[in-house]
């Protein structure tokens, strides 16, 4: 007898990529009529992005108002809307295993964006998009990055890459830094090792194509938090992108090459008792939830996600440790924060939160909603509009504080996230607060130039 929804916390099975019926495009769409069934009887995840609300659309604009009288072309459609921000998952479905159900939104729509990639439906300006570690390599180099960076703020060239790449020409998109973080940051003091018992006492840093060639400051900023709380660092000597952006177009196999570039690095520092840390939390969740989700049975993939951070989960963890120092000789005056969705996906709780609301006489308005960006969904032609859509109800509660005043900051996890809710109050006129990532507002907290 089946039961209405969970008692016990979402679980997650390991995703069956390499089985050759993964790709199996009329099974996929048998699997996908059974999920539309449960989701149009249930509706609870229609706020969350445009795939629902596109569902329910085509369901109720049907002949017979149920799943199937929807032409199964139009599937695609509702993939199409999914960013993988994995809420629905984590936050509103009652039907998550270890329900008989066994409902996984997200990963369903993942195996449909494999077999679109593999059908080669994928064009040539998202694959460009997704291959950060390419575009990437221009940074540092002199002359070509202001170049670069001049040219890619032209009305001109912003309409030959709507046209040729399919980047909406109003937005926001990040700049190249003129010093990557890797070739540019600072060598750790050798302070000593001071375990504690939740955390090691070193860090090895993967640094992130976003902080390492478009805004390494947040790396500083870390970087100059462990060094104020005299934890010994070092970053890891090799890495490539965590495999995110493609994670996200369905390239599984280009999944698998980013893995099998990181995982023996990162394998080495994890025996080697570091915690690993990473600043964006997409990066983070590849190495916490999906690549150990795809290679279920990879000793040191499993190695690497139980040894992998996020910067305050770790930072509040040595809090705990007795190891943190909470002196804060400048406030923060009114911060509104967004917790970015694969932060919230992590199962850490609200960590950057307990440690900004440490620092004296400083405010923190919490919003926990999406942002919209979601990769490159925020920046494409065809799902730009919407994601501003996705975005307004975080804008709008975070433009005031709970008592009326206006914020300060704004801040998000999600570097890129924290852009695009930047934007979103200029375009919707809600002010002028400053844009700083958690990790700047707390070196400023400590004094730290």
């Amino acid at each position: 007898m089946s039961r209405e929804g969970n008692l016990e916390a979402p679980t997650r099975h390991p995703l069956d990529w390499q089985n050759p019926d993964f790709y199996n495009e009329e099974k996929c769409f048998d699997e996908l009529e059974r999920i539309f069934d449960i989701c149009h009887g249930c509706r609870r995840c229609v706020s969350l992005c445009g795939s629902f609300p596109t569902l329910f659309d085509l369901v109720d604009e049907s002949s017979t108002m149920e799943v199937d009288g929807m032409a199964k072309q139009d599937y695609w459609k509702v993939v199409d809307q999914c960013y993988m921000c994995d809420l629905c998952y984590l936050t509103k479905c009652p039907y998550t295993p270890p329900h008989e159900w066994n409902l996984d939104f997200p990963h369903t729509m993942l195996r449909a964006k494999a077999i679109k990639f593999k059908k080669g439906e994928v064009s040539a300006g998202e694959k460009f998009l997704a291959s950060t570690d390419t575009h990437g390599s221009f940074a540092g180099i002199p002359i070509v990055v202001q170049a670069v960076n001049a040219l890619n703020k032209t009305k001109a060239v912003r309409g030959v890459m709507e046209n040729v790449l399919g980047v909406d020409e109003n937005a926001w998109l990040p700049s190249l830094a003129t010093q990557k973080f890797r070739s540019s940051a600072a060598k750790s003091e050798s302070y000593p090792v001071k375990n504690g018992e939740k955390t090691p006492g070193k860090v090895a840093i993967y640094s992130t194509c976003y902080v390492n060639y478009n805004e390494p400051g947040i790396g500083h900023d870390l970087i100059k938090i462990l060094d104020h709380n005299e934890i010994p660092y070092v970053l890891v000597n090799k890495e490539q992108c965590c495999g995110m952006p493609k994670l996200e177009l369905g390239d599984l196999e280009s999944v698998k090459d980013s893995k099998e570039a990181n995982i023996p690095v990162l394998t080495k520092y994890a025996k080697e008792g570091y915690a690993i840390l990473s600043a964006v939390p997409s990066c983070t969740l590849m190495f916490k939830q999906e690549i150990p989700l795809m290679f279920p049975d990879d000793a040191d993939t499993q190695l690497v996600k139980e040894n992998m951070w996020d910067p305050f989960e770790y930072l509040m963890a040595r809090k705990r440790d007795g190891l943190l120092k909470v002196d804060f000789p400048t406030s923060l005056g009114n911060v509104s924060y967004q917790i970015p969705c694969h932060g919230r996906v992590q199962n850490i709780g609200k960590k950057t939160e307990e440690m900004l609301k440490m620092v004296p006489q400083t405010t923190i308005n919490t919003i926990e909603r999406c942002s919209g960006h979601a990769g490159t969904f925020g920046v494409k032609k065809a799902t730009h509009d919407m994601s501003m859509k996705i975005g307004k109800p975080v804008f709008k509660a975070m433009a005031t504080m709970k008592d009326g005043s206006k914020p300060d900051f704004i801040s998000s996890d999600c570097p890129l996230g924290g852009h695009h809710i930047a934007q979103g109050f200029e375009v919707n006129k809600l002010g002028e607060p400053e844009l700083q990532h958690p990790l700047t507002l707390i070196r400023i907290a400590y004094g730290l130039t």
